[in-house]
């Protein structure tokens, strides 16, 4: 009796064990913990971040003409920037979209939203104006937008599914989403990627298409070796 009272008791372990292990079970897709938390301190400071993204080892700085001419804006159209950060395509953007036309620049960062406010001052541009957004929201009205530009922002959206609601109401029927991220191949994929970036192309691709877009093709630019670029329409 004794004994079947203890393996009754191991088995009854045994299953809280496994159910407790599936319930804290990491999720491979995951946003690192507080992949956020240095663009949100008060501590932030904007020239550092310029430094580091305006820079010609950055695949981004080092092609923004081309990307901008993959977009292939029209003058008059309204476009946002979702995580426009020191604000690099603030004045290429501007002058692409013309007089008519008009540039959110979003982001969820106070200091550098301060600090692209400063510099559309500094530089006279007129058609941009500074959102300061959420983590679930863009802050944009409904259908106020004909492009959305998300470049090597989207793996920090720690709620993609509620931003990506937000950024589907924000662009009109029709309108584009372009997407710009990092490769992420094991194996292939530097270590610093591996750990920062929670999931490939075709897992954020999938993410994108269930909120509403449809992929219209991938665009080569010249010289990435790191990132992709995506246009999707929305539906």
């Amino acid at each position: 009796m004794k004994r079947s009272v203890i393996t009754i008791f191991v088995c009854l372990w045994g299953v809280a064990t496994f159910a407790y292990a599936q319930d804290t079970k990491v999720d491979p897709n995951a946003v690192p913990k507080e992949i956020n938390a240095k663009f949100l301190s008060e501590d932030l400071k904007a020239e550092e971040w310029v430094n580091r993204f305006e820079i010609e080892s950055r695949e981004i700085y080092a092609h923004r003409k081309e990307i901008v001419a993959a977009v292939k804006f029209t003058k008059g159209d309204r476009v946002a920037d979702i995580g426009a950060g020191t604000g690099l395509f603030l004045a290429p953007f501007a002058e692409a979209v013309g007089a008519m036309g008009k540039v959110f620049a979003v982001d969820i960062s106070p200091k550098l939203i301060a600090h692209m406010n400063k510099r559309i001052v500094d530089e006279g541009i007129t058609n941009v104006e500074v959102v300061l957004s959420k983590e679930k929201s863009t802050e944009l009205r409904d259908r106020s937008v004909d492009v959305v530009f998300i470049c090597d922002t989207y793996h920090h959206f720690e709620h993609y599914e509620a931003m990506m609601r937000s950024i589907f109401s924000a662009l009109r029927p029709g309108g584009q989403l372009i997407v710009i991220d990092f490769e992420r191949i094991p194996g292939v994929s530097r270590e610093w990627t591996l750990g920062h970036i929670r999931a490939g192309k075709e897992k954020f691709s999938s993410e994108i298409t269930q909120a509403g877009f449809r992929l219209v093709e991938e665009i080569k630019i010249t010289g990435f070796k790191e990132n992709y670029f995506l246009r999707f329409e929305r539906q």
